[in-house]
């Protein structure tokens, strides 16, 4: 096989996982608490506390339905939950939303899942008559592709807490309103 064999052959190969056929729904399942897990403790990322209150979430949504005040979107691919995403209205706010868990298994990454995910969040929070959206997040350099994606997705760092997670690990809050989005 040739050099240029090999090339359209890698081509293809990531054009079909380009092509990654993906369902997003809102529907919270039990299945969910441990795919939540799975994906979390994948991204090698999330101390195992941090995963045990994101299950606490889906638990959450699952008992109360409805009137559980935690939101979810969850990718699927083939029956296989690759992403999700977790927010909610934040309480004595006109319009604010809070963006509580966004995360993606490793295996997808560079597939536009996050993005789709964060989108679908945005139109739902819009349709629900939310404009602002906020994101909190940790300064450690780990941290740096999901502070890196917010930025691209037009969130801008409005406060920082320092030593708000341990001793040189600030928290950083960021922002976007959706009508200057739309």
């Amino acid at each position: 096989m040739d050099a240029q064999q090999l090339s359209t052959d890698a081509a293809q190969s990531r054009l079909q996982v380009a092509k990654v056929a993906l369902t997003l729904r809102r529907e919270v399942r039990a299945c969910d608490r441990e795919d939540v897990r799975r994906i979390l403790d994948a991204t090698g990322v999330f101390h195992p506390r941090e995963i045990d209150v994101a299950e606490e979430l889906v638990i959450d949504a699952l008992s109360k339905g409805s009137e559980s005040e935690y939101l979810f979107i969850f990718a699927d691919v083939d029956d296989t939950t690759v992403g999700y995403i977790c927010y909610g209205a934040i309480s004595m706010t006109e319009a604010g939303f809070d963006l509580y868990w966004i995360a993606t298994d490793p295996r997808f990454y560079n597939r536009d899942v996050a993005t789709k995910l964060l989108r679908e969040a945005e139109g739902h929070i819009a349709a629900l008559g939310g404009r602002h959206i906020f994101v909190e997040t940790s300064s450690k350099e780990q941290y740096l592709p999901a502070r890196g994606f917010y930025k691209k997705s037009g969130y801008i760092e409005v406060a920082r807490v320092p030593n708000y997670y341990a001793d040189g690990d600030d928290k950083m809050i960021m922002t976007t309103t959706l009508s200057e989005k739309r």
